[in-house]
């Protein structure tokens, strides 16, 4: 899909890095990157850096300078070096000790994403034709650095040493996304930046915001202040400790939105690390919190509370000019606020019962010659595409809008399976795949008995890993309409920040890679043994993520003649699953698991998974045989 380019190994800024090689040892540590890049070529030795580290970016050129600046600020806070940044122009010499940002000697066919590395025991060089190549390169050295280089505070007693390696790379697909639900649960603008800084680190480009939905309106729009006054705000909110309790309300006023300034500077900030901002508005169902707002949107003639219950609602926007009139207003500020070529309609569990039962609705039917409601949902859609079109935007809806007839030039974001995103891919129109079999990050990523409450089915690393946005049933033509994946993160079950990282790392690995690397490149067993060093990465920016790859799980079964024959297991498929069966902690002293136990009611049994380098990443696992559900 790609074509293939050159790499220019060799410096070509005049005479750069025409010292001769210097011997600085053996690099100690394992090349691991993610996402997988395209080529990876490592030679013997090391480069360190020191503390009278330059960085250059090439003259005349605001987005190596800017790439360059962000390279400086993370050194400087974890080394408290200088670290000055300045121009350079082709006729200059690098010498030893310093990072270069251009665009100088890149190959003419190179990808608009794509980027080079190299390093050299003198220097390294970064190469792309865009600020955005050379930012994902820059991501790759950071990668290539110590972990303490994601570090809030200056480390000590760190060598700054890289491996001398030359680097190809570029993206699969052009959109590799991440989704967030703010109409559940809102986040704040603090911890948007954190999640879009992380996009950022795993080569993501794409943040679908999910701003309104029936339990909150988060987006200010100033010609309908009652969204935010009225619609931003729920009574109280259900709470969950688990799948199928008795619904208990906590009694708490919740809710909150964004006002236009933090939206401009959040999509400014998204904008400065190459991450497009994509606003969802829902319609013409999930609507309830804009009806509350104004009842006269609405098709009962009631006006709702805003939702306090998660779910499907029948509440539903009717089909009046009036109506058309609001929504129009609505995207044209969210179209000011937002530069993305697509907006997110929504479009999705819209309930036709109101309009069903609805006589103007029905008599509206009747004077459009539509049989259906189906139908009915694809005139309301395609009039919204007409508006937004009519800005020089696109729509991206859900699989649903293809009921009835898709809108002319609709995008399709394919959520129920693939069927949807086939479809429209057959039709000639852009597809994003984001099946919820595969990458929706609120379900469970480990066995639920150890992990917290959440919606739906268990969907582990393996699972997001093993997924590829490419159907076969399509054809290379076909293939050619489905812009790339994305994951999603629905926070019904996720009333804190910390509950959200909890969920979405470190699946987003997985995510990366099945968005970046060549499908033909896919390892999932290289892919495992990046990953503690991937953790550690996100415990130096203090991210709350799961460890449930490194719990031992457990299967029992009863026999009726010697007890229970327990089976443990673990994610990583590591042997070392150390256990204990009189009550005691497991160490590496203890008995370590072979084969099928098989022990009596009643006991209590403790296991503990280590690396296998004996490091240990998770937590101890106990059950009492007999009781264990």
């Amino acid at each position: 899909m790609r074509k293939t380019w050159n790499v220019i190994l060799s410096v070509v800024l005049g005479g750069l890095l025409a010292c001769s090689p210097k011997p600085q040892g053996e690099y100690k540590g394992t090349v691991q990157i993610i996402p997988e890049p395209v080529s990876l070529q490592q030679s013997t030795g090391q480069l360190v850096l020191t503390e009278d580290l330059k960085l250059f970016a090439q003259a005349d050129n605001e987005e190596a300078n800017r790439v360059a600046q962000h390279l400086a600020e993370d050194l400087r806070q974890v080394t408290g070096w200088a670290v000055p940044v300045a121009p350079i122009t082709s006729d200059q010499s690098v010498g030893d000790n310093q990072i270069v940002f251009t665009s100088e000697g890149v190959a003419n066919d190179q990808p608009e994403e794509a980027y080079t590395l190299s390093v050299t025991t003198d220097a390294v060089v970064v190469r792309a034709v865009s600020g955005a190549g050379l930012f994902y390169g820059m991501q790759t050295l950071k990668q290539l650095l110590p972990v303490e280089i994601y570090g809030k505070a200056k480390a000590t007693e760190v060598e700054w040493s890289l491996p001398l390696v030359q680097v190809e790379d570029y993206p699969r697909f052009s959109w590799r996304g991440l989704h967030l639900d703010v109409g559940r649960n809102m986040s704040s603008v603090e911890f948007i930046k954190e999640y879009i800084d992380n996009m950022a680190m795993h080569k993501l480009n794409t943040f679908h915001w999910h701003l309104t939905d029936d339990q909150g309106w988060r987006i200010e729009i100033k010609k309908y202040p009652k969204l935010t006054e009225i619609g931003g705000f729920r009574k109280e909110s259900l709470t969950i400790t688990s799948r199928h309790q008795p619904k208990v309300y906590d009694g708490k006023r919740y809710g909150g939105f964004y006002t236009q300034e933090q939206i401009k500077e959040i999509v400014a900030y998204a904008a400065d690390r190459y991450i497009t901002v994509i606003p969802e508005i829902e319609l013409p169902g999930h609507a309830t919190a804009a009806i509350a707002a104004y009842p006269e949107l609405g098709t009962s003639g009631e006006r709702p509370e805003v939702e306090v219950n998660w779910g499907i609602f029948p509440d539903i926007f009717n089909v009046e000019d009036a109506t058309f009139s609001f929504l129009e207003d609505v995207l044209a500020e969210v179209i000011e606020l937002f530069p993305s070529q697509y907006i997110h309609i929504g479009g999705d569990e819209a309930m036709k019962v109101q309009w069903e039962e609805s006589p103007r609705i029905q008599a509206k039917m009747k004077e459009l010659g539509l049989k259906d409601e189906h139908e009915l949902q694809s005139y309301f859609i395609t009039r919204i595409e007409k508006f937004v079109n009519s800005k020089g935007r696109q729509i991206i809806g859900w699989d649903e809008i293809l009921e009835g007839g898709l809108a002319p030039n609709a995008a399709v974001m394919s959520w129920r399976g693939e069927s949807g995103g086939i479809a429209a891919a057959r039709s000639q129109h852009s597809v994003v795949m984001a099946p919820y079999q595969f990458l929706y990050l609120d379900y469970y990523q480990g066995d639920p008995r150890f992990e917290p409450t959440v919606v739906g089915r268990e969907l582990t690393m393996a699972d997001v890993y093993a997924y590829d946005p490419l159907p076969d049933s399509l054809t290379e033509e076909e293939q050619s309409y489905i812009l790339g994946a994305q994951a999603n993160v629905w926070t019904e079950y996720m009333p804190t920040e910390d509950q959200i990282e909890y969920m979405v790392y470190p699946r987003i690995s997985a995510l990366s890679e099945l968005v970046w690397s060549p499908g033909s490149t896919k390892d999932w067993e290289r892919f495992k043994e990046k990953l503690p060093r991937q953790t550690a990465r996100y415990a130096a920016l203090d991210i709350n993520y799961a460890k449930s790859l490194f719990h031992v799980t457990y299967t029992v079964s009863e026999d009726s003649t010697d007890g229970y024959q327990v089976e443990l297991d673990n994610q990583m498929d590591w042997p070392g699953m150390y256990y204990t069966t009189d009550g005691s902690e497991p160490t590496l002293e203890s008995s370590r698991y072979e084969s099928p136990l098989m022990v009596a009611e009643g006991t209590r049994l403790k296991a503990i998974l280590y690396a296998t380098d004996e490091t240990l990443y998770g937590k101890v696992t106990e059950i009492v045989v007999g009781a264990e559900q």
